[in-house]
């Protein structure tokens, strides 16, 4: 494990009075796959999107490679290396996948500028770094497809492909399986270890035996607090953990 890439110290966040996330200390290790996870209401949501920069925290600070970015807006943030994909895909459906691919890259190249105006010439020069992320993901097959005629998985593929073009040191998954079928869960489980080969991870995600099978360290929240963290083997036999879980209502 590596030195910590991202920390939190003292993360909370309050709605209205309402403590959603209260005293989080949390440190991800560079070169890790790190899951957040906790029954419904433990606070993982909130707590994904103060570190992401989605919601701004009552208290507490967040430190990105000795830098401290609790302040820091999310775009400001991305363009460091700290860059989300989030629950619900979100591709241009009318546009190929290479198109996709290609915006991610002219937004990366161009900052806040996407190019819409340029020379076809100018915009197809992207098309093998675009192709190269495609076939990292295994879409390369599909790169003239309209992005709605995908699968639900090659959706979330294509869409863990237009994250990389901001060539991310840290990738930010919010609950990559969801809504997924075995078969997708199984590639997509695939996919997310085989892109972080160099990078840092930190996913929210339910379904435990993907939890189990990727993650180097987990931390369970339970009522807004870390309740326990460790690898899978020290965590599932935690009896607060078992409690928190089973005694949890589930939506």
């Amino acid at each position: 494990m590596g030195e910590p890439v991202l920390v939190a110290r003292g993360l909370s966040k309050e709605f209205r009075g309402f403590q959603a996330v209260s005293g989080v200390d949390l440190s991800v290790a560079r070169g890790s796959i790190h899951a957040l996870i906790g029954p419904n209401g433990a606070g993982k949501t909130t707590c994904f999107n103060l570190l992401t920069k989605f919601l701004a925290p009552s208290s507490g600070e967040i430190i990105y490679k000795g830098r401290d970015i609790t302040r820091t807006k999310p775009a400001d943030v991305a363009r460091l290396g700290l860059v989300r994909s989030f629950q619900i895909s979100a591709v241009f459906g009318r546009l190929t996948v290479l198109e996709n691919v290609r915006i991610a890259l002219q937004r990366r190249k161009r900052g806040d500028s996407f190019d819409f105006w340029r020379s076809e010439r100018v915009l197809h020069a992207l098309d093998g770094e675009a192709l190269a992320l495609l076939e990292e993901v295994g879409l390369a097959a599909y790169s003239a497809a309209p992005a709605l005629s995908l699968s639900y998985g090659r959706k979330r593929a294509l869409e863990i492909a237009t994250t990389l073009a901001l060539d991310p040191d840290m990738l930010l998954l919010d609950e990559p399986m969801a809504g997924m079928g075995r078969e997708d869960v199984e590639q997509t489980a695939s996919l997310i270890r085989h892109v972080s080969v160099g990078r840092t991870i930190l996913m929210v995600e339910h379904n435990l035996s993907v939890v189990a099978e990727l993650s180097d360290r987990i931390t369970v929240l339970a009522r807004g607090r870390i309740l326990a963290e460790g690898d899978y083997a020290t965590i599932s036999k935690d009896p607060r953990v078992v409690e928190a879980y089973l005694g949890a209502r589930h939506d």
